[in-house]
């Protein structure tokens, strides 16, 4: 277990790595990785039972799936902070045959990325497989996920939730990122999507709310809650309320910065709010 400042130290690292990749290669997605930095970081560091020696199956091992796969730099940088690779590789972030894409994809081998998730809409319904695998072979670990609140715009994600709930897919941990941002602005204006808890419960599943969704204590009583609620005959939903660029000051509060890179100026005003704690790659 990691202590609430070893976590905030680990985050702060991860928030100049985001910057670096997404600046060094003038592409990337930092505002929705900003805004999951925590989720992540707490999973990996503090909750999820894993090992760096990566195998697809994840035998007697949690697993996590990204479904918002376009906020791959914080991805990335967790796992490589975690040990599935070597840090230094982070510096690849988008180049041509690096096996960090600005998606994650499988076919270039990368330790522990298990799905490919460019294409919103599908991470759902791969976690709910996996879980449904991990009853059939006897296996009591937990399978997570992680969703953009923009990508529940896509019908698929409803059917996965109706089929979670009727299945009794108990052994499962469906974390929404709720910043009511996406790339076109809010998800208000985009397509209104309700109330998302009264949705979630009416299609049978438990759903827990996370009020501040940046904070490190909160995710952890969050997560904990929920794993505590597991084994139930239900599908669990967090709705963790986040900001989108959390942590840069002139990146929150606004959908701008869900696919743009910073300048050398702005990288330079990131990384002083945010000082070096583990070392840069």
């Amino acid at each position: 277990m990691s202590t609430t400042k070893e976590l905030q130290d680990f985050a702060q690292q991860v928030r100049r790595d985001i910057v670096r990749m997404v600046h060094a290669v003038k592409s990337g997605h930092p505002g929705g990785s900003l805004g999951c930095n925590e989720f992540l970081t707490v999973l990996y560091q503090d909750v999820m039972v894993h090992s760096t020696e990566f195998s697809m199956n994840g035998e007697n091992e949690d697993i996590f799936f990204l479904s918002n796969g376009h906020i791959s730099p914080v991805f990335y940088s967790v796992l490589a902070r975690s040990g599935y690779f070597p840090v230094e590789e982070l510096a690849t972030f988008r180049l041509l045959n690096s096996r960090l894409q600005g998606h994650p994809t499988t076919h270039e081998g990368l330790p522990g990325i298990r799905m490919a998730s460019g294409s919103l809409g599908q991470g759902m319904s791969v976690a709910i497989g996996a879980a449904q695998a991990k009853k059939l072979n006897g296996d009591d670990k937990l399978i997570y996920s992680l969703h953009g609140d923009g990508e529940l715009q896509e019908g698929q994600n409803w059917e996965a939730i109706m089929y979670a709930a009727g299945k009794n897919v108990d052994n499962y941990i469906a974390t929404i990122d709720y910043n009511g941002q996406q790339i076109d602005g809010s998800t208000d204006h985009v397509m209104p999507m309700g109330d998302l808890k009264a949705k979630f419960e009416a299609f049978g599943w438990i759903v827990l709310e996370v009020e501040k969704g940046n904070d490190i204590d909160s995710i952890k009583a969050g997560l904990a809650e929920a794993k505590s609620l597991t084994g139930n005959g239900k599908p669990i939903c967090i709705l963790l309320k986040t900001e989108m660029g959390n942590g840069i000051d002139f990146m929150m509060y606004t959908h701008a910065w869900h696919g743009k890179a910073p300048s050398d100026a702005q990288l330079e005003n990131a990384l002083s709010q945010n000082p070096e704690t583990l070392g840069d790659y």
